[in-house]
């Protein structure tokens, strides 16, 4: 850990045990390294015991203690060379930033940390190592109940001896395994127990349709909150992705909410592939329960936020012996929870991994972070418009990049120090595109972003807004859950997340194999999304109302930045409309630049934009062109 390490091993000793009426400002902030769980060989039994049991454990109590005040703090997500928890931390702990001046504790293991926080849980919840939903189910039963999730093992390193057994000695509230280590979940009797329901055939699916009956539908569970991350089956294949790519450090936030956690095959024409023997769709079947569940408790109303993404590289894809592809079944999950009114966070493999949300969630952010819009003055001045207004293309044609993806909390929190701190920002116009709903988790890096934004630097809202779903899902008729027209309750979502950030621009729209927007759906985001959107499935140019539209284009993924500027030249040739818009993910603000550079010394006739003159001017072609205006463009 860096500096302002308060208190050693001796001063440990003297530290009294945190209960919840004590936790408050005045408390110092408790610390533990966990990266020791990224590097233990899990290749061997204890080490991979280790790497996933110690990193469960822990996420569930920062949920608990984190809840009202951020108590507890983690350093464990590492993106290549760069320690993103320290690199948070160290920046807010700096003269005049909100962690200045806090104490804090370092406690230097596992056990110790739990027997300080004892008096801040009740408990344990202990799942079944045979069963690999039960991980999951622990995890919601942690945040409802408050409880700690540990995995049953009784040799004598394991942490249920250590913590249960010996050591602090919580006490089990809950056991989902027999307390003699049989499975409680077998699906061999029939029915679910200690419920009314038949068994659906899975042990799997039966864990799930207990809780619900137990804790969802009871309404114990903050049906607002729910987290699609794997169970403990990662246990079988740790290598499939990078090692934090459990994603448990994730588990904090949805706890301190009260959440409920799933991992399930969202395809119905086939068995899950990690439950092979069920009948298939068991696993869909029980995800529609889920967010049915959710939608009436919410009322149709609030939208359930979901963290986490399909773990394509581990389950449900042809990586797992399944017949579906990874992008494929990352729309088919986006199109049913849409159905539901749900949207995703979407931590995906590759820098899914975030730390710390549950302590960071209470960030104090500011009320309005304005941007600036460019007016008709400003575009006479800079040569787009003619005196009288009319666009002045002088034969040029004008571009704009997609600075993406940024629709996960996770990919925010490590990128920021890797991509968004390069030098070469700042030397070109790039619409960064994030999504608002992200201040939830991350709030600290929005409003860094924010504070350290360079002239050329711009924010729209990333796919598909305040949280990633297919809005044409929410449009009536909706074929997978038949539910009432959910646009109105969309476009009260999203207001007040776009006025926080002053965001007016949608960057993405991903319909995917979803309907597009209809009449309905468009009005929606002209009263969000006022100055402009990029769909999928819309004409190639549009205004609606005074809204402009603008059907996507491609994706320009290539890091050579020569053949990156090719593409985009060849695009422009065929496209038969002045403006254009190119997707990119996750590259540096240096390839922008040399792309730039590519681009302008084979065509100078092609002109990068920033973003409010892009659409400004786009909104200002539209209306001076009825053809276009309307959609008839081909």
């Amino acid at each position: 850990m860096k500096p302002n390490i308060l208190l050693t091993l001796i001063g440990l000793a003297l530290c009294p045990a945190l209960s919840n009426a004590q936790q408050s400002r005045n408390q110092p902030i408790g610390m533990i390294d966990m990266k020791y769980t990224l590097t233990t060989d899990v290749k061997e039994a204890q080490g991979l015991k280790t790497a996933w049991d110690d990193v469960h454990l822990v996420a569930t109590l920062q949920g608990i203690v984190n809840r009202k005040e951020p108590l507890l703090y983690i350093n464990m997500v590492q993106n290549g060379n760069v320690n993103v928890d320290n690199y948070w931390w160290n920046k807010y702990r700096r003269t005049g930033k909100w962690l200045n001046g806090r104490d804090t504790v370092l406690y230097p293991d596992i056990v110790e940390l739990v027997s300080a926080y004892k008096t801040a849980v009740k408990g344990v919840v202990v799942y079944d190592p045979a069963v690999a939903s039960t991980s999951n189910v622990a995890s919601s039963i942690s945040g409802i109940e408050d409880l700690l999730a540990i995995r049953y093992d009784t040799a004598a390193t394991s942490l249920y001896t250590r913590i249960i057994l010996n050591g602090p000695k919580l006490p089990v509230k809950v056991w989902l395994i027999n307390p003699d280590g049989t499975s409680k979940f077998t699906a061999a009797t029939g029915s679910i127990p200690e419920t009314s329901r038949a068994s659906t055939g899975s042990a799997k699916n039966d864990a799930y349709i207990w809780f619900m009956e137990h804790y969802l539908k009871t309404g114990k569970c903050n049906t607002k909150y729910g987290a699609y991350y794997m169970d403990q089956s990662w246990m079988k294949n740790p290598g499939a992705a990078g090692r934090n790519h459990h994603t448990l450090s994730n588990h904090d936030f949805f706890i301190s909410r009260k959440g409920f956690f799933f991992d399930l095959s969202p395809w119905g024409d086939e068995p899950a592939t990690d439950d092979k023997l069920q009948k298939p769709g068991t696993d869909l079947s029980t995800l529609k329960e889920f967010l049915l569940s959710a939608y009436r408790q919410n009322k149709g109303k609030e939208f359930a936020y979901l963290g986490g993404f399909p773990p394509w590289a581990f389950k449900y894809t042809k990586h797992a012996g399944g017949k579906h592809a990874d992008v494929e079944t990352e729309w088919e999950y986006s199109r049913i929870i849409s159905a539901y009114n749900a949207f995703k966070d979407a931590d995906a493999i590759g820098y899914g991994a975030l730390a710390n949300a549950s302590f960071w969630q209470h960030f104090p952010l500011k009320k309005q972070y304005k941007q600036s819009w460019v007016t008709h003055a400003d575009l006479k001045k800079k040569g787009y418009l003619t005196p009288k207004g009319k666009v002045d293309f002088k034969g040029r044609n004008f571009m704009i990049f997609y600075v993406g993806d940024y629709d996960a909390s996770s990919w925010v929190s490590q990128m920021t120090p890797v991509l968004w701190d390069n030098k070469e920002r700042g030397k070109v116009p790039m619409m960064w595109s994030i999504s608002p709903v992200l201040q939830e988790r991350v709030p600290m890096a929005m409003d860094y972003l924010r504070e350290s934004a360079s002239e050329n630097d711009y924010f729209a809202a990333a796919d598909n807004g305040a949280g990633y779903l297919m809005p044409g899902m929410l449009q009536a008729p909706r074929p997978i859950s038949g539910l009432p027209d959910g646009i109105d309750a969309w476009t009260a979502h999203n207001k007040p997340y776009y006025k926080r950030w002053d965001i007016t621009i949608s960057g993405f729209i991903i319909d995917g194999e979803a309907p597009g927007l209809n009449k309905n759906g468009l009005d929606a985001y002209a009263k969000f999304s006022p100055n402009g959107i990029v769909p999928q499935k819309t004409p190639l140019t549009l205004l609606h109302g005074n809204m402009p539209v603008l059907r996507s284009d491609s994706d320009v993924m290539d890091d050579d930045p020569a053949k990156a500027a090719a593409m985009v030249m060849d695009r422009i040739k065929k496209r038969p409309i002045p403006f254009h818009w190119f997707r990119n993910i996750l590259k540096s603000p240096e390839w922008y630049v040399k792309v730039a550079e590519e681009i302008k010394k084979a065509d100078p006739t092609i002109v990068l934009l920033d973003a409010p003159t892009f659409f400004e001017l786009y909104r200002t072609y539209l209306k001076q062109n009825p053809e276009a205006a309307k959609g008839l463009i081909k």
